[in-house]
């Protein structure tokens, strides 16, 4: 019977109102949008209303979203939190795996009386599973959590095992599988992996560093990730395997929360996902269920695979000693089967392997259905319940209120300031960006005005890009370091981005420069003097020169919380070079508050001996800190006198920051409380676990 709908502009059409339409009535029954787009495909296919039919496009589209959704769940893993969690993730993917192909095999094998073959495809359509309900983890801003970590590395070791054994199941049962065979197999996966992980960062950051054009970029990463996939099954991975390391190894190249990245969701949760879940509706056919044995298959795979995944979940976290909530995202996350089994089970239906029947096709296609409704509302339950309970960056409030402030002055600049501002500023405040362009009031033809409104158009868009709101202002005055001040104290703004004072050929100028200097003069709020050669996203690492008795300035942990910003969203590591007591403060700010940081806190003998050793250190594609002081206040050298000539001597070569912190304010929401009164190393050491130990009971 043919479908209703051939027109390809109906059938898109259908498609658009179904996306657009679904999610908006089932938010209204408290519905995981994803078990409505299932549904609708199911009411749409030929196996429903026989609206439309299941044509190429569904297995194009589809396969694209199966890979995005893949690709975003390696984009998105923190790689502090991979090294951190990496055994619990690897236990947990072995856990989850070989619990539901034990299962699966047993039920098979004894209770359903198939053959050994089938019976350990049915194990490993069981024990693979498939991050269908990852989209809404990322909307609760969960992409970082331990149990989502886990549950993402849980996903490709459980996948790579499943379709592993599939291969050597075809394998066998094709007669081949000798020896030579799995050397070529297992050689070409280690070639694969070795040549991608060495390869796409390079390729990435070189690419993204010489095309800043937004289409070019993203038609780019989407490249990359099918050529990841394509190479996979050239080694006899699955594709979506591929995509999942392609992220993995791409995550470093596009910064979180970046207009990259979230041009990257955008597209991929507007288009290709929910086109690949309708189209997975599209195959479920209820009518099997009228069959007695077909009924009977169905609900012993259904269920064995629900309880075994379950069962899993259950283990793990109560091994980690984890609560209720972060049981159902272990569950949930781990127990949509969608990709892995409908490959594993297309295959082995397949004339040339024949291990399966349109019965255990039916059986696989409803275990889809029902596993992804059941993930759904399990992770929506534990996302909703975490989100609720996490009081995550309310530390930040208090000192880390009022806007970030950008002031453009040229083209060439905006780009890399705008994205360092998206990473600085504080996500807990609505509007907590702004722009600023400022014109001379003697400008006879409005040429400054016309260029610094264009800036600040183009920043408006780049932050838009990354779903950040950002306000612009543009002001007329005859003194430029008088209007930012002026504009910092009617905008409450907690920090300033300036540009780092260059010459006419580009090159750093020396010195402060006036303007830089009249703001440090004027107002005692965090300043960021800039200069930056590549977009934040393609630097490599994050090199910090800290003075000695940092820690003793009222801004100290708001500067500190916002380098841990640029160090998680971009997963760069971070270098502290300190002396003193200042590294042992810094570390335990990170460790305690941001363990997932990749840091280095080295203790060097001497500031003035440290500055003179960085250029042999930091190379061009790192990014350069260093944190001075204001003339007078407790951290200031007479070294930091000199720094803007050391950086133009020795590191015109890189990308710098010039940090000038909070230097006023109320002293008992700093470190400043560990003033030096007196007091022993061990006595202030104390004071600061006291202090780390209020904090943490706060946020608990």
């Amino acid at each position: 019977m043919n479908a209703l709908i051939t027109n390809p502009t109906s059938i898109f059409l259908v498609m658009l109102l179904v996306i657009l339409l679904a999610p908006i009535v089932l938010r209204r029954l408290h519905v995981p949008h994803i078990i409505g787009l299932i549904i609708a495909g199911l009411l749409l296919g030929e196996h429903g209303f026989n609206v439309m039919a299941r044509d190429s496009s569904f297995e194009l589209f589809g396969q694209v979203g199966i890979y995005y959704i893949m690709f975003l769940a390696g984009l998105e893993m923190d790689m502090g939190s991979f090294r951190r969690y990496g055994r619990g993730g690897l236990g947990f993917g072995l856990l989850t795996f070989l619990l539901p192909f034990i299962t699966g095999l047993s039920v098979s094998y004894w209770g359903l009386h198939l053959g050994a073959a089938t019976s350990v495809l049915v194990g490993c359509i069981l024990g693979s599973h498939t991050l269908v309900a990852f989209p809404i983890v990322g909307r609760y801003g969960l992409g970082k959590h331990r149990s989502v970590v886990f549950s993402i590395m849980a996903t490709a070791i459980a996948s790579f095992l499943a379709l592993l054994t599939l291969a050597v199941v075809v394998q066998v049962r094709h007669g081949g599988g000798g020896w030579l065979f799995w050397l070529r197999f297992f050689v070409g996966i280690s070639v694969y992996l070795t040549g991608v992980a060495w390869t796409f960062p390079k390729v990435g950051r070189w690419f993204l560093r010489r095309n800043e054009d937004a289409v070019t970029q993203f038609v780019f990463v989407l490249s990359m990730v099918f050529i990841s996939a394509w190479l996979a099954e050239l080694v006899g991975l699955e594709g979506l395997l591929g995509a999942f390391f392609g992220g993995l190894v791409l995550n470093r190249v596009i910064p979180h929360g970046g207009p990259l990245m979230g041009r990257l969701e955008f597209v991929g949760n507007a288009l290709f996902v929910p086109w690949f879940l309708i189209g997975v509706g599209m195959l479920i056919d209820i009518r099997v269920v009228a069959d007695s044995s077909g009924l009977w298959l169905c609900v012993v795979v259904v269920v064995s695979a629900i309880v075994s995944k379950w069962l899993a979940a259950a283990l793990m976290n109560w091994l980690s000693g984890g609560r209720r909530a972060d049981l159902h995202l272990l569950f949930g996350l781990t127990n949509a089967h969608a990709a892995g089994a409908l490959a594993i089970v297309m295959i082995a239906t397949a004339p040339a392997v024949a291990l399966m029947d349109s019965l255990m096709l039916n059986a696989t296609v409803l275990l889809i259905l029902v596993s992804c409704i059941v993930s759904s509302l399990a992770t929506e339950r534990g996302a909703r319940r975490l989100a609720m309970e996490t009081n995550e960056l309310e530390r930040n409030r208090g000192s880390y209120h009022g806007k970030c402030l950008t002031a453009y002055a040229y083209p060439q600049t905006v780009e890399a300031i705008t994205q360092l501002a998206i990473m600085i500023r504080n996500p807990l405040i609505v509007d907590s960006l702004m722009g600023l362009a400022i014109s001379m009031d003697d400008d006879p033809d409005d040429a400054m005005r016309a260029q610094g409104q264009h800036n600040l158009e183009r920043a408006k868009t780049l932050a838009a890009a990354a779903d950040v709101q950002m306000s612009t202002m543009s002001r007329v005055s005859s003194n430029v370091a008088s209007a930012i001040v002026h504009t910092m104290r009617e905008v409450d703004a907690g920090e300033v981005i300036l540009g780092l004072h260059e010459q006419a050929d580009g090159r750093l100028a020396g010195n402060l420069g006036v303007i830089a200097q009249s703001v440090l003069n004027t107002t005692h709020r965090e300043v960021l003097l800039v200069r930056l050669l590549m977009t934040p996203g393609t630097l490599r690492q994050v090199t910090v020169a800290v003075p000695p008795m940092a820690e003793y300035e009222v801004g100290f942990y708001k500067w500190l919380e916002h380098l841990c910003r640029i160090g998680e969203r971009t997963g760069m590591a971070m270098h502290f070079h300190t002396c003193g007591d200042t590294g042992f403060y810094i570390k335990s700010y990170l460790d305690e508050l941001h363990p997932n940081v990749l840091k280095d806190v080295v203790a060097e003998k001497g500031f003035g001996a440290m500055l003179l050793s960085l250029p042999q250190i930091v190379m061009d594609d790192h990014l350069f800190v260093v944190v001075s002081s204001r003339a007078g206040f407790i951290s200031h050298t007479p070294a930091l006198n000199t720094i803007p000539s050391l950086l133009a001597r020795h590191f015109s070569h890189t990308n710098v920051i010039l940090l000038y912190p909070d230097q006023f304010g109320d002293p008992g929401e700093s470190l400043s409380v560990f003033a030096p009164n007196g007091q022993s190393v061990t006595q202030r050491q104390m004071l600061f676990e006291e202090w780390l130990g209020k904090l943490r009971r706060n946020n608990n």
